[in-house]
């Protein structure tokens, strides 16, 4: 019995081998697909059946016929079927489209996963894509890529939430590559810079405040010093007759010194000054402190001039006095609340634009209504459409003083009205601002603890290496390490998924 001629060797004059053996493309000879004029009845008995495919993806076997590949030719899969079917070329042409291929069974193998190809076998059978919600979608981009298909074949049902979902991977990669760029530079030693030694470890307790015990009280002075100047210059504006002045005016000296020798520490220490002069955070620094010395300059130099520049200058320092409020947001360095509530606003901006033109749109609107309705009523408090617009403002954020309120039927229809416009225009952002607020504040918890954590292999390691006799299992804190930032992250999809933010998360 003569051997089928589909399973030659690399040689084209070699013995055939016995039938039923496995013909994969790096068995086979180049020559025997030379041309379908010299090779055309050995290429049909090579693939006996064109009539359907067998697809091995990662191991999984799917059978398709031709008739439904060739309806997308423009597919990894549908070109497959035009090669095969052509039989021009089959060797060169399968090695771009498959990883390997075993023409006796006539499989072609597909190194990719086999759970999202159920929703690409899904999209050959219906037309029709949808989203693995297994997968991020990134990755779901690059499948469907693979496979020939483009992200505007994804079904209606699933684009808008895909589109959210693939803005917000690309969104936390930049955020991600970033982090490890800030990482990278904190890792950074010092060496080379003038007293290496003293500005690592001034560096370390002044911007890690777990880093040490040295750290740690540095960094509750500091709170201490902004909640007691915070809470002076509120006691300023009182008149207490066991509070004298000059009590109040040596704390606010002492809190002003305190700031700006920590501000100069932390300019002398910094690796790259323009860079720190940079930071939103060190920017707030100095404006807490700028209005100080910038009245006492303005002060020294007019003191004796006429009564009129006096006040002209008290004015200057009194605006310049608003500026030390901005001390309250020196907390934000010790409270993870507050720097959540920064993110947000930096990523939210969007909603709190559109929040804002909402609003505004509906104050033109029910000012004027509201105006024109109650200008004829005799005494009422609508004097203008610029004045009607405190009320309006009053009323969509349902604040509702009651120092301008309409008199007439119209005019209250009107004003519920306003205020229902109000509620729901408040309502809508609302949702996403509170998922980014949660989703900042874990972060930033997860961020801690591993900073915490590193901190300690850290000094776990210098210990060790330092004294053979410590017995100190490095794995087992990583493990815990590991274990903590999983309850973090646990607790952050759980308080997702409550507040409806599933869309958001994958």
């Amino acid at each position: 019995m003569k051997s089928p001629p589909c399973c030659m060797s690399l040689s084209s004059q070699a013995p055939l081998e016995e039938p039923g053996s496995s013909t994969s493309l790096g068995s086979l000879d180049s020559s025997v697909f030379s041309s379908e004029e010299e090779q055309g009845p050995l290429i049909h008995k090579v693939i006996p059946s064109l009539d359907c495919f067998t697809i091995n993806v990662g191991g999984s076997r799917f059978v398709m016929s031709q008739q439904t590949l060739s309806c997308y030719p423009d597919t990894r899969l549908g070109k497959l079927a035009v090669v095969v079917s052509a039989a021009r070329d089959v060797a060169s042409g399968l090695l771009e489209l498959c990883d390997d291929a075993n023409l006796v069974e006539n499989e072609y193998f597909f190194d990719r996963s086999s759970q999202a190809f159920h929703y690409i076998l899904n999209y050959y059978q219906t037309g029709r894509l949808h989203v693995m919600e297994q997968l991020c979608a990134l990755s779901f981009l690059q499948e469907i890529q693979y496979w020939g298909l483009d992200e505007l074949s994804i079904d209606s049902c699933c684009r808008d939430r895909y589109f959210r979902r693939k803005e917000l991977s690309e969104a936390l990669d930049i955020k991600k590559d970033a982090e490890e760029l800030d990482a990278q530079d904190e890792e950074e030693d010092f060496s080379g810079s003038l007293c290496p030694n003293v500005r690592q470890k001034l560096w370390e307790v002044l911007e890690k405040p777990g880093s040490s015990a040295a750290a740690r009280t540095f960094g509750t002075l500091s709170m201490v010093f902004v909640v007691v100047s915070i809470a002076n210059m509120a006691l300023i504006s009182v008149e207490l007759s066991w509070l004298a002045p000059p009590l109040l005016d040596a704390l606010e000296y002492l809190c002003i010194a305190w700031f700006t020798a920590e501000f100069v520490l932390r300019l002398l220490c910094a690796r790259d000054r323009c860079r720190f002069l940079r930071s939103v955070a060190n920017i707030i620094d100095l404006l807490a402190i700028l209005p100080f010395y910038i009245t006492l300059l303005v002060e020294s130099l007019c003191g004796g001039e006429s009564s009129q520049e006096l006040e002209n200058v008290g004015r200057i320092v009194q605006v310049l006095r608003l500026l030390r409020a901005l001390r309250m947001l020196k907390l934000g360095r010790h409270s993870t609340g507050l720097r959540s509530l920064g993110m947000t606003i930096a990523q939210c901006y969007e909603e709190v634009g559109l929040l804002l033109l909402f609003l505004s749109v509906g104050i033109s609107i029910f000012s004027t209504v509201e105006y024109f309705v109650e200008q004829g009523v005799p005494g009422t408090t609508f004097t203008s459409v610029p004045g009607a617009w405190w009320w309006a403002t009053t009323s969509m954020t349902t604040v509702g003083y009651g120092d301008i309120r309409p008199d007439t039927t119209i005019g209250k229809v009107v004003a519920f009205m306003c205020i229902l416009s109000g509620i729901l225009v408040l309502a809508l952002p609302i949702a996403i601002i509170n998922d980014r607020f949660s989703a900042c504040y874990f972060t930033l918890k997860i961020k801690e603890a591993a900073l915490r954590q590193r901190e300690a292999l850290k000094k776990l390691m210098k210990n060790s290496s330092s004294d053979s006799n410590i017995n100190v299992n490095l794995r087992d804190i990583y493990a815990r390490s590991v274990m903590d930032m999983l309850r973090l992250k646990s607790r952050e999809r759980a308080s997702t998924r409550s507040s409806g933010a599933d869309d958001f998360w994958f």
